[in-house]
């Protein structure tokens, strides 16, 4: 299995706490001209991050009313539904949606948050059957564990 990289980023304080998971969702225009922006904006944005480690360290920030702290970080899983036949432990796949309908129950395990359409994952663990069944009639759909390549 692949080893979880730390990196090194600023979170807001509130949110720096260890276990606490948050999604990358970029640079907002007050980041522009801020000293300290290339070690806030070195995440994959779109990925699910989890605080492993909180530093001493604080900066002030304009867009954390609080101010930001320096948190060592990994990906962290994201469970998701695929095609039973490509759920093979310790596998390598790309994912892509199965299905669009948004009015499906299971919605949300077919578009999970953290994890990119077309980027490559890697099956970390097998958790089980869907939870409901496919309302475009998919038969066999797991229900897995992924971590970013």
């Amino acid at each position: 299995m692949t080893e979880a990289k730390n990196r090194v980023t600023l979170i807001g304080i509130k949110m720096a706490k260890p276990g606490e998971e948050f999604i990358y969702v970029g640079s907002v225009p007050a980041c522009e001209g801020c000293k300290v922006r290339k070690a806030c904006h070195n995440l994959i944005e779109g990925r699910r991050y989890r605080v492993e480690t909180v530093r001493p360290t604080t900066h002030t920030c304009s867009v954390f009313e609080e101010g930001a702290r320096v948190v060592e970080v990994i990906e962290a899983p994201v469970v998701a539904l695929i095609a039973g036949e490509m759920a093979i432990m310790n596998s390598r796949i790309v994912f892509e949606y199965p299905c669009n309908r948004e009015d499906c129950r299971s919605y949300d395990l077919c578009h999970p948050e953290g994890v990119n359409e077309k980027e490559r994952y890697i099956i970390t663990q097998i958790l089980g059957n869907a939870p409901d069944e496919c309302l475009r009639g998919k038969k066999n759909m797991k229900l897995v564990e992924l971590l970013p390549l």
